[in-house]
């Protein structure tokens, strides 16, 4: 293995035990393919400013508004951080305090609901996410959600059943309906979403965790909602990380309309929240700067171009595709037409030896536990910032084919794993370029 000390000589030289952890975590990186949906490579700015010494500075409250003293330089920082992202976004307000989409989603709960009140969310074996609801989440133990899902697999099918949405929104009346996923390939479509939610009296929250960099460079349609120009056609209240496709540090955001802005920012700080990570709110400011350049369009419609290819070759190659494609940067395969006793744990731990790194994930309708799975979820963000192209997608598609057909074979799987670490080399991730 190469030494890759030279990226953090100060930790090497004063604690080389996590040197050397930190050392193997570069080379893995570097050396395999990234192709787990929620990830991506963060530039050098973003990780100067993430690892800059605002880390210092506590900070509670908002700007101007602080319970320490000595914030005058950090007000400023997070001003400018906020005012990047609405302006990206064409928001009237925004927070950028939440840790996590996580938090992020349970401020919007704090802000606007009470406990036991109605949601309306996806089914999480459908695409959803365990902030939706989940029984094993604070939001399913504190509120009572309600799923709605996709329709049956076929030519249009696995697509949100925008009329079982309706029935249930009309039955159960709910307080929050909130769209947005963690395994959906395809458009939310925000217009009818919004006409329900007007008719039953219900708030719209959309989760844009996974979309949001496709979204600020305006290669998917925008869910944010303005009513300071009128009438709101989107969502009351978009949420998403910080990371994933808007390719920033590890953390969370939160745009809402003017009405809601006293509310939400209430509900991350004090009521959820204590001290801002103003280092990691300064590494958001960089992205936000980074996703508002021309540059940030091109590397986000090749993303997409990127997901469209390995969809199409992973098909060519005897995987169903979910929805019969993908119109972002995700890609989620049904297992069983390529082999029907392959699951996802199996199919995610041996592509992981052969160094290509993604997700096991439940397709609609999944007879199979959401710990073993029948399907797989692939992302195309990190491989495109490192500088790969439809090529390239065409050739991971058939090294996964590959190794999934002769998984019993430890040749083969080393053969992939070398051929793997060739074409990484080709592409470095930004923090070795």
């Amino acid at each position: 293995m190469s030494d890759y000390s030279r990226f953090y000589p100060i930790t090497s030289v004063q604690d080389p035990e996590l040197g050397t952890i930190l050392d193997m975590e570069v080379f893995r990186q570097a050396s395999t393919l990234q192709l787990i949906a929620s990830e991506n490579f963060a530039s050098k700015a973003v990780m100067e400013a993430a690892g800059s010494v605002l880390t210092n500075k506590y900070a509670e409250g908002y700007p101007n508004r602080r319970y320490y003293g000595g914030n005058k330089f950090i007000d400023r920082v997070e001003d400018l951080a906020r005012q990047r992202l609405m302006n990206l976004f064409g928001a009237d307000h925004a927070n950028v305090q939440p840790h996590a989409g996580a938090n992020a989603n349970a401020a919007v709960f704090l802000a606007l609901l009470k406990p036991g009140d109605t949601v309306l969310a996806m089914r999480l074996d459908q695409g959803g996410h365990l902030t939706h609801g989940s029984p094993v989440n604070f939001s399913g133990q504190l509120y009572n959600f309600v799923s709605y899902g996709v329709t049956p697999a076929g030519p249009e099918g696995e697509r949100i059943d925008l009329d079982n949405l309706y029935d249930l929104a009309r039955s159960e009346r709910p307080k929050l309906i909130i769209v947005g996923a963690t395994a959906y390939t395809r458009v939310i479509p925000i217009e009818p979403l919004r006409k329900i939610a007007d008719e039953v009296g219900a708030y719209l929250m959309f989760d844009a965790a996974h979309v949001a960099g496709l979204i600020a460079a305006g290669v998917y349609p925008s869910p944010v909602g303005s009513s300071r120009s009128g009438r709101n056609n989107g969502a009351d209240v978009v949420t998403f990380t910080t990371h994933k496709t808007m390719r920033g540090p590890r953390g969370g955001a939160i745009l809402c309309t003017e009405e809601l802005a006293s509310a939400i920012d209430k509900a991350v700080f004090p009521g959820l929240q204590g001290g801002p990570l103003e280092h990691i709110i300064a590494a958001k400011a960089v992205a936000f700067k980074e996703a508002s350049a021309p540059e940030f369009v091109d590397y986000q419609k090749q993303v997409i171009a990127n997901a469209k290819s390995l969809a199409n070759a992973l098909e060519k190659q005897g995987f169903r595709l979910v929805s019969g494609g993908t119109d972002s940067h995700m890609i989620v395969v049904d297992l069983r037409s390529f082999d029907s006793e392959l699951t996802g744990k199996e199919a995610q731990e041996v592509l992981d030896r052969a160094g290509i790194t993604c997700n096991r994930n439940q397709i609609p309708y999944d007879p199979r536990s959401p710990f073993v799975t029948s399907g797989l979820r692939f992302g195309t963000p990190a491989q495109t910032t490192a500088g790969m192209t439809e090529p390239e997608m065409e050739h991971i598609a058939e090294l996964v084919g590959r190794v999934l057909a002769n998984r019993s074979d430890d040749t083969i799987v080393s053969q992939v794993a070398e051929e793997v670490a060739l074409l990484c080399s080709k592409f470095p991730p930004p923090f070795m370029q």
